[in-house]
């Protein structure tokens, strides 16, 4: 089945965390994302559902968690997961990064070349693995609220990182039904992008049968999510899975998208989910992020469900991070 740009790159990435305000702390206050939407988890409304990304939340900027708690299992990573999730930086900006980490106490790997690029490993407080890539091509504006110069900011995703057994059945859906394709190859690691997407949105699929197998847990991927731009491509890409023998669910409303879910070969959670409607579907632009949105379906248990959730400062991060908002 012809698949061309019914998928366009990554749409977002979720992970696991435990402590929410830690994670509000790190994501807006040290590396400078929008927090666009607090809502909670549509299955589990006792838990938020945190997205961070850029001035609005475009596909390819968001970074969304489940924060379940301070004494949340922490999980581990390994085989069958999307371990390390990478955001692009302009090359000008590794100094003004490394100088950050060093002043806010964050551990990191000291920079390192890959392909043409050149990256900083670090972690969240919860050990997510992150990068932030460095690269004169891509070209999306970056957000900041001010407390970092605009020309070092976050331009959202460059890469995510599968580690897999073997790469040989993902690359098949990759570029069967998902749209990517193989452009370039270091050791054990295979790199696909979505073809005629934008810069960054790579899938890179690294593998070595020897790895323990990843468990779940705060500073984990929970699933990553592709972009598609309409409800009528959504259906054409689950009909292109489920061909490939694929088992993938009905399209579920997640209020700021339409989703799919399915696992690939390799055991990483995928998601496919509509450009459409967006952040700004309840709220201003000026506003992201301040109130928590429920679904409408939840609107009657909202006394209940905020007697649940831990209470979040955004105004202690500004005031921490000296944010002028």
């Amino acid at each position: 089945m012809e698949t061309n740009n019914l998928i366009t790159g990554i749409h977002h990435v979720t992970a696991i965390a435990a402590d929410p305000q830690q994670n509000v702390d790190f994501y807006v206050g040290l590396l400078g994302l929008r927090l666009v939407k607090k809502t909670v988890n549509f299955d589990a409304p006792d838990v938020y559902h945190l997205y961070y990304g850029d001035e609005t939340g475009n596909a390819g900027s968001i970074l969304t968690f489940f924060p379940f708690g301070q004494g949340s299992q922490k999980g581990r990573h390994g085989k069958g997961q999307a371990a390390t999730t990478s955001f692009s930086i302009p090359t000008s900006a590794i100094d003004f990064w490394t100088k950050r980490f060093d002043q806010y106490g964050i551990l990191y790997k000291n920079p390192q070349q890959r392909f043409n690029e050149v990256f900083i490993y670090f972690e969240d407080p919860d050990g997510l693995g992150l990068e932030l890539v460095a690269n004169d091509v891509d070209t999306r504006p970056g957000f900041t609220y001010g407390h970092i110069p605009l020309e070092y900011s976050i331009r959202g995703f460059w890469n995510i990182e599968l580690w897999e057994t073997t790469y040989e059945r993902t690359e098949v859906l990759l570029a069967n039904s998902l749209n990517y394709e193989f452009i370039a190859e270091a050791g054990a690691r295979r790199r696909y992008a979505p073809k005629g997407g934008h810069a960054g949105q790579f899938v890179d699929i690294v593998w070595d049968s020897n790895n323990r197998w990843g468990m779940n847990g705060a500073g984990t991927v929970h699933h990553v999510a592709f972009d598609t731009p309409t409800d009528n491509s959504q259906l054409e890409v689950r009909e292109a899975v489920l061909s490939a023998g694929f088992m993938p669910t009905h399209v579920l409303d997640r209020q700021y998208f339409h989703s799919i879910y399915f696992r690939e070969p390799g055991g990483v959670l995928f998601e496919v989910a509509t450009t459409p409607p967006g952040f700004l579907l309840d709220e201003e632009k000026a506003k992201l992020g301040e109130a928590l949105k429920l679904p409408p379906w939840q609107e009657r248990n909202r006394a209940q469900i905020e007697q649940l959730l831990q209470p979040i400062s955004l105004e202690a991060v500004y005031q921490k991070y000296n944010i002028n908002h």
